[in-house]
């Protein structure tokens, strides 16, 4: 349903804030990037960097938005939505969304492709759907609230491929 973009500097971002923010160890955060390179090759953005003086983002995410313009990227998915203002991202025809909110959209695109997606997720790690849900609330409160109400019906399939 969509393709993620990703720049290394991105990726150290993140990886930094799971050790100090959630506690994973080095080794965890170096496993789960090398499996996210190894799953989604196609995901790393380079050749941006001449880009990023012309931003007028927020600095500190300054990065960001050249990333996502040399990607063609439509939406920028992050928290730091305040970051991002409609002036900065207007010119490129980006918008920026809440992690919740992209999810939702996807939702409404695809409800039968999102909860298969979820169960087959909670099938790979050998978990009850509502344990992934529960790992999610951590991050997409806003999502698995509105999932868990919208959805309770919905049964996902497990191991069916989603195109």
């Amino acid at each position: 349903m969509y393709l993620p973009k990703w720049t290394d500097h991105i990726m150290d971002e993140v990886n930094q804030n799971l050790i100090d923010k959630f506690g994973l160890t080095e080794e965890q955060v170096s496993y789960r990037e090398s499996e996210i390179r190894r799953h989604f090759p196609e995901a790393w953005v380079e050749d941006y960097e001449d880009l990023i003086s012309a931003m007028t983002n927020h600095n500190k995410d300054r990065h960001v938005l050249p990333a996502a313009v040399r990607s063609n990227a439509e939406v920028i998915v992050t928290h730091n939505v305040k970051d991002f203002p409609f002036a900065s991202l207007a010119p490129y025809s980006i918008t920026v969304m809440a992690p919740s909110m992209f999810l939702r959209g996807l939702y409404d695109l695809d409800p039968e492709a999102v909860a298969n997606t979820l169960g087959r997720q909670a099938a790979s790690i050998n978990k009850p759907l509502e344990y992934v849900l529960e790992r999610l609330s951590i991050n997409i409160p806003g999502f698995v609230s509105f999932f868990k109400t919208t959805a309770p019906g919905v049964q996902p399939i497990r191991g069916r491929q989603v195109e």
